[in-house]
């Protein structure tokens, strides 16, 4: 599996500073024909300065779910750390 990019990425506007809500579209191939799913992540600074970020996949994927999220995570983390992510 490969993740593609994550398009249409927009941030919910909330109130509170340390966490930030995002929505998108995973673009990602399990062979060669490209597939998306919508997919929300939520990237909390924690007083540590650690970030944790959740991920919820919305829509069936025929890809054991633990490994895609992993994926995920090092992916979103790595937009938030080249500041490719709306602020």
């Amino acid at each position: 599996m490969k993740i593609i990019e994550i398009k249409d990425i927009k941030r919910k506007d909330v109130p509170i500073y340390y966490k930030r809500f995002y929505k998108g579209t995973l673009v990602y191939a399990l062979t060669d024909k490209p597939s998306a799913i919508p997919v929300e992540f939520i990237i909390e600074h924690k007083p540590t300065g650690h970030l944790d970020i959740n991920v919820t996949v919305s829509g069936e994927i025929d890809y054991p779910l633990v490994p895609l999220i992993k994926e995920l995570k090092n992916y979103i983390g790595e937009l938030d750390s080249t500041r490719k992510l709306p602020s």
